[in-house]
């Protein structure tokens, strides 16, 4: 066992935090905690993973999962009612630039399934110029996903209508449907159901290597100084996770309908894209150029100030994974093949 997991001290962001013991230990106590996820969809796939395949409590942790759209996720991590929660790193750097105790540990997602849904008259994004375009609000992820993809095709923010709905994807959804919006970014399966009822499917973000979406692991810094081990116990449990979606197909399945019921055909449709794109990641790092990509892709002229003058290094801590990379751990959970990934990564994460 190494010194760092018996007992010691680190830097995490800037803070020191004392290490009292292994986090694999099997003789360490079972600690209860409550993770938040804002999306029904692929993106909180390894929660639903960690937790029906017991990789939580393989490591230590007795995990409650609750859905919660923004802002719940971060009302819940300030009031102390979450330990994390499983965020898009826009939501996460713009709540860091008004609260600079929160943390992003890490990034099991880049790139996501999002489609981007029209009427049925629609056949190219360029004819929604001047058209109504749902979100949930006017500044969260689906919104900035958005916008950096109609970017893309030479538009502006001014070149649309905004429609918040307040909700989640099925909000957005249901704004398509109503003829209330014109077009609206939707994540799989939800984007299926409206192919089948004639909608048009006009791009896909999952198809632009130039626009990321992606999600980090969000604490607060005072959570991680009162449970220095909570850290590695989570990165550990949703690599595992990780590891058991790219292994087993029909448990992914399984675990994904546990807390998204769906069509288990669309379920395997979802996971072939997944799997195909290698979009869950094995070296979870935050990179570096995921959140330029998130400052630049910012339209609100004040939030984008406030990103450009904020220095993300204090919030955004891959130490974790720096030490499980030098412990071996993701090469031991995924074979040799994984160094190469482990070296590119490296390279590419946020640094000091």
């Amino acid at each position: 066992m190494s010194a760092r997991a018996q007992a010691g001290r680190y830097l995490l962001a800037g803070v020191v935090v004392a290490v009292v013991a292994a986090p694999g230990a099997a003789a360490q106590a079972v600690g209860k905690i409550t993770i938040n996820y804002p999306t029904r969809s692929g993106a909180s796939w390894p929660m639903y993973i960690a937790k029906e395949g017991g990789y939580y409590q393989k490591y230590g942790l007795d995990a409650d999962l609750k859905f919660g759209v923004h802002p719940a996720g971060i009302a819940m991590l300030v009031s102390g009612e979450a330990a994390m929660a499983n965020y898009s790193l826009e939501q996460s750097m713009e709540a860091s630039t008004k609260d600079g105790s929160f943390l992003m540990i890490g990034s099991s997602l880049n790139k996501a399934l999002f489609a981007l849904m029209a009427q049925k008259n629609f056949t190219s994004v360029k004819q929604l110029k001047g058209k109504r375009i749902a979100v949930g609000q006017l500044g969260d992820a689906p919104y900035n996903y958005t916008q950096a993809l109609l970017r893309t095709y030479g538009f502006g923010p001014r070149d649309v209508e905004w429609i918040p709905v307040g909700t989640d994807v099925s909000g957005r959804a249901a704004a398509l449907i109503s003829g209330r919006a014109d077009a609206t970014l939707l994540t799989a399966p939800n984007y299926f159901r409206l192919e089948e009822q004639g909608y048009k499917n006009l791009a896909n973000l999952a198809d632009h290597d130039d626009i990321y979406a992606a999600t980090t692991y969000l604490l607060r810094k005072s959570k991680v100084v009162s449970d220095p081990n909570l850290p590695e116990q989570l990165i550990k449990a949703h690599a595992e996770a990780i590891k058991r979606f790219y292994d087993d197909e029909d448990f992914a399945v399984k675990a994904y309908e546990a807390f998204d019921k769906q069509p288990e055909s669309d379920v395997r449709r979802i996971y072939e894209r997944y799997k195909q794109g290698n979009l869950f990641e094995r070296v979870p790092y935050v990179l570096a150029g995921a959140v330029k990509a998130v400052v630049a892709q910012q339209s609100d002229e004040r939030i984008a100030a406030q990103m450009k003058a904020f220095d993300f290094r204090t919030v955004i801590d891959n130490g974790t994974v720096d030490y499980l990379v030098r412990q071996g751990f993701f090469e031991k959970l995924f074979g040799p093949g994984v160094k190469a990934e482990e070296n590119r990564k490296e390279k590419l994460a946020m640094r000091k």
